[in-house]
């Protein structure tokens, strides 16, 4: 399976409603290694946000301690065992969020409803990654940015192959596409690129959209 072929599978929301309510607690005790490999990453990128955010498929809420101080957050995903686990984190933080349990590829918000849109390791995981998007930049403002963090297939060809050798049991485990190409989706979406950094021989990519 290559991140390039234009069949993309994908999971039912269903499906990926019960595989991430099972992992929600592996999720929670992976948190110092996320803190570890990814912090940065989530640092650099999502202290950008301004004003009201909405966070797409926020999990467990890894990304709230890197928002910035004073702006408000919106949190949606499909799974309520991972949201119980965002409600705790935003209890701890006490910081100001409104948790709801949504689908990416139908946001229940009007449209230019948020400031800054963010989301991390997600687009792999959308059953329509590209829907989801569209959503993404339908409810943020004009001018407002649109944060990722997403992994993807390596810039570094023997790991590249690896990935893509291993991908057909990641996806039916997880319902990941863990070799897809962060930037394509975007584009194909509609998006412009504004900003990307690339990190972890390439696997790991920070990027900066804006809607057309």
């Amino acid at each position: 399976m290559s991140a390039e072929n234009s069949e993309r599978p994908g999971k039912s929301v269903d499906e990926l409603r019960r595989i991430y309510g099972d992992a929600a607690s592996q999720f929670d005790r992976a948190e110092p290694l996320d803190r570890l490999f990814l912090g940065r990453s989530r640092r650099r990128l999502f202290s950008r946000a301004s004003g009201r955010v909405l966070d797409v498929a926020c999990g467990t809420g890894a990304n709230f301690p890197y928002l910035p101080a004073g702006v408000s957050v919106v949190g949606v995903d499909l799974s309520p065992e991972m949201l119980e686990r965002a409600r705790r984190r935003v209890d701890e933080l006490g910081i100001d969020a409104d948790l709801r349990e949504a689908d990416a590829q139908a946001l229940p918000f009007g449209d230019d409803s948020f400031d800054t849109v963010v989301s991390s390791l997600s687009t792999c995981t959308f059953p329509d990654p590209v829907a989801a998007l569209e959503e993404m930049a339908r409810t943020c403002k004009p001018g407002g940015q649109i944060l990722l963090l997403e992994h993807g297939r390596s810039r570094v060809e023997p790991l590249a192959r690896l990935q893509d050798r291993f991908a057909p049991r990641h996806f039916e485990q997880m319902g990941c596409r863990w070799n897809q190409t962060p930037e394509q989706v975007v584009t194909e979406a509609g998006l412009r690129v504004d900003g990307v950094s690339h990190r972890y021989l390439g696997v790991l990519t920070e990027l900066i959209a804006t809607s057309e």
